[in-house]
């Protein structure tokens, strides 16, 4: 795995994204040199989940972005009609995007079914979008992913797709300040709960969701133990910047299907 992350790394120096002036996601050197925003306490996002990696974001303009679509099987399929749709793997449980109504765009993190990464950098609306090259976990060998950025002016979410390393300090640099993270904590293609915690503590996400655990309360108890956590009894979460907590809380969210957590 160490020469498959040195190749991510030389991979990222290709991946240029836009300036820290442009974006939230990358405003890092304005927060070191000691410079505050004000925010209004309006709802910047909407983030409802339907299971596995599967998410909606609705930014506060309206726009709707689906990632990881799930085929229909696991969870109970929703009526969707995005703008954008991402895809992270090339697997039925990520890129199921015939059930996104509409004619949405359709960002896949691979191309040549999986085999090579395919770079994303654009606005959609009132969003940029980016992804980074990832790798993800298969019985003993390491497989390409994707990971998708999502920057919305005033709020940046980082959704990990099937991640299953920690992060490497190019990957992290791409990343910028992370507001909201969505990251798995599965064990098979992902990371199991231990290195999630570690990509926690690098990433130090205000706001954290698991993913990508199928409902599994022993791989969801492991994450969270010890740590700040809620569990409100609903798919979807209201997120401000201005409201969001000082140091990292894990939300649960329970997507429509799933077994009550408390």
């Amino acid at each position: 795995m160490k020469s498959a992350t040195t190749f991510i790394a030389a991979l990222l120096i290709c991946f240029s994204l836009v300036s820290a002036a442009d974006s939230s996601c990358r405003d890092i050197d304005l927060a070191r040199r000691g410079f505050s925003l004000a925010y209004a306490a309006e709802p910047d996002a909407v983030i409802q989940y339907f299971g596995h990696n599967f998410f909606q974001i609705t930014t506060s303009k309206g726009t709707k972005i689906i990632t990881d679509p799930l085929a229909p099987g696991m969870y109970p399929t929703p009526y969707v009609t995005p703008h954008v749709v991402t895809v992270g793997r090339e697997h039925p449980n990520h890129n199921y995007v015939e059930l996104a109504q509409g004619n949405p765009i359709i960002l896949r993190g691979l191309s040549h079914y999986g085999a090579e990464w395919n770079r994303i950098s654009l606005n959609v609306r009132d969003v940029f979008i980016y992804n980074l090259p990832i790798y993800q976990q298969a019985f003993g060998s390491a497989l390409k992913g994707a990971a998708f950025m999502f920057d919305l002016g005033t709020l940046c979410i980082a959704h990990l797709g099937d991640l299953s390393h920690t992060l490497t300090p190019e990957q992290l640099q791409q990343m910028g300040r992370v507001d909201v993270a969505l990251i798995p904590i599965g064990g098979v293609f992902t990371m199991p709960p231990d290195t999630a915690r570690e990509v926690l503590a690098q990433l130090k996400p205000k706001i954290a969701i698991p993913m990508h655990y199928r409902d599994n309360m022993y791989i969801l108890q492991s994450f969270v133990q010890g740590l700040s956590t809620r569990r409100p009894e609903t798919d979807t979460l209201v997120v401000s910047k201005a409201t969001l907590p000082s140091t990292t809380e894990i939300v649960v969210l329970r997507p429509k299907g799933g077994p009550d957590y408390r």
